[in-house]
């Protein structure tokens, strides 16, 4: 089939949370299928990265975004009904170059993985068009509500009212919907639009991520993911301020270490306690979980799959985790992972794992062994062939 994929994210090199999954999907297709991929980078360093990603596909299609345009889009929509998201995602550029592509090419199929660009497409008709959302974006802006102040709570809020009013106009322009995670397809099953709806997991590539060679080091906490993402900030503020210094106080050499790229200025100042360090970017994450004791994740603001989870458990690190960022990941609480909620809860699960060697070692091994069964990419990807069948059955 010729695929014609569009996502909102440069999908190469698939180094983060939003091009993980649609890389591993587009190279997936590209095996039997001519996929042509039509994206948006930001920035000319980004640009020259997603040029690795002609090994994976038929044709890729790049326009890059300019900062300052992207947010008076924004800006521009906050009167009106259309989501600021959309905005910020949007590129006459690429909208006259994907109108284009569909001119000259006769497409079996329109593949759109997040809600943002679906707005390229929507009113394509004659070609099986999927809309993968991933997560439902409408229900994040509607979590931030409940933790900022005001005025931006009122912001956040009216976003989130926007993007599902959207979510749900978009859905019904689409033959099929899919999700990561069954918890995000009930949220869209619950708009009650009338779509055919599965979901298909994010795995993780355990070949990668794998235990290390070098032994861990019994005091040591880590933490992983972009330290310019509000969820991210919020949860290590709380950690160090409120869980940490109980752990401290029982187990006074412990440390924690932050790793993720563009740390602000605050984030950076966590630094100043003790214990802690903050990284910053690094080329490769892996040598600073592999010694890790613990891998920490609590995250209040979380929505479908925390990639950082999958991969601390393929790499045999144990994680204790929020319920709310636990909720996209295929295993079973104190199997395989821990949670907490309270930073008292937090402490307790994390002291449980620093001080017993056996039960650290029990947690790697059926983490590991988790991710190999449930979170594999080769599992996954039959789940989205069997959608596509099903998709194209309906036309």
């Amino acid at each position: 089939m010729k695929i014609l994929y569009i996502c909102h994210r440069f999908p190469f090199p698939p180094k983060r949370g939003g091009k993980i999954r649609p890389f591993n999907m587009i190279s997936h297709l590209a095996k039997t299928h001519q996929v042509t991929v039509a994206s948006l980078v930001r920035s000319v360093e980004e640009g020259k990265e997603g040029e690795g990603l002609s090994e994976h596909c038929f044709k890729y299609i790049m326009v890059r975004v300019n900062k300052f345009a992207a947010m008076l889009r924004m800006i521009l929509r906050l009167p009106s009904l259309v989501p600021s998201t959309m905005g910020f995602f949007y590129s006459p550029d690429i909208a006259r170059r994907i109108r284009k592509e569909l001119d000259e090419n006769d497409f079996d199929l329109i593949f759109v993985h997040c809600s943002s660009v679906a707005q390229y497409v929507e009113d394509v008709k004659g070609i099986p068009k999927i809309l993968d959302f991933g997560d439902m974006d409408s229900q994040k802006w509607l979590e931030y509500a409940k933790v900022r102040s005001f005025p931006l709570t009122l912001g956040y809020k009216l976003e989130g009212m926007k993007m599902e009013r959207a979510e749900k106009r978009l859905a019904r322009k689409f033959d099929y919907c899919s999700c990561t995670t069954r918890a995000e397809m009930e949220t869209l099953q619950g708009y009650n639009v009338g779509c055919r709806t599965s979901w298909f997991p994010n795995g993780v590539d355990y070949n990668n991520f794998c235990p290390g060679d070098e032994p861990y080091e019994p005091d040591t906490i880590c933490f992983i993911g972009r330290m310019d993402y509000f969820p991210n900030q919020q949860c290590m503020f709380d950690f160090c301020k409120n869980t940490l210094p109980l752990i401290q106080a029982r187990r006074p050499g412990v440390k924690l270490t932050i790793i993720g790229a563009n740390p602000s200025p605050a984030v950076y100042k966590l630094a100043e306690l003790p214990g802690v360090t903050v990284t910053g970017s690094v080329p490769d994450v892996k040598p600073y979980v592999q010694v890790s004791a613990v891998n920490v994740a609590p995250l209040s603001i979380a929505r479908g799959t925390q990639n950082k989870i999958l991969e601390s458990l393929a790499m045999g690190v144990p994680v204790v985790s929020s319920v709310a960022a636990a909720g996209g990941i295929d295993a079973v609480v104190d199997e395989h992972f821990l949670t907490a909620t309270t930073p008292e809860e937090y402490a307790d699960q994390i002291i449980r794992v620093l001080s017993d060697k056996e039960e650290r070692s029990r947690l790697s091994k059926a983490g590991r062994a988790r991710m190999l069964s449930n979170h594999d990419w080769s599992a996954s990807m039959k789940r989205l062939d069997a959608l596509i069948e099903d998709c194209m059955s309906l036309n």
